[in-house]
């Protein structure tokens, strides 16, 4: 798939805001997306050997490159449109550092932010974007 595309998890409020915010900074519609916990998402994380604790992690694949954590998250800020880019200078803390911010957020998603009973159903004119398989 030549186009990137980030897995997310699907019942997560933050993940599921994080989706929108990509959505409406990427004209033209760079981006694909499909939760973590869909078909598509479960044979993206064997097929790259990401193991299964990913429910607490964005990945963003591109190409034949998976990235998770906040290198996914700076690497989809560095596809966007408008000033998002410039977060792409945080790559210069190392990643241990990063991965260490990152994962109490995502320890704590559900608590701060609160989580759905199912996946996030995209809108008919966003459906093209999704994968559903």
């Amino acid at each position: 798939m030549s186009q990137p595309v980030l897995l997310f998890d699907g019942v997560c409020n933050l993940c599921n805001a994080s989706v929108q915010l990509i959505i409406r900074n990427d004209k033209k519609g760079k981006f694909r997306f499909a939760s973590i916990q869909s078909d598509y998402g479960q044979e993206a994380i064997k097929k790259y050997n990401l193991g299964s604790e990913n429910l607490k992690t964005v990945i963003l694949i591109v190409g034949d490159t998976a990235y998770k954590k906040s290198r996914a998250a700076l690497e989809a800020a560095k596809r966007m449109d408008g000033f998002w880019p410039l977060f792409y200078v945080f790559m210069i803390v190392p990643y241990p550092i990063r991965d260490l911010i990152y994962n109490w957020v995502a320890n704590n998603r559900y608590k701060w932010f609160g989580k759905k009973d199912q996946c996030m159903i995209p809108s008919p004119e966003l459906k093209d974007r999704f994968i559903q398989v």
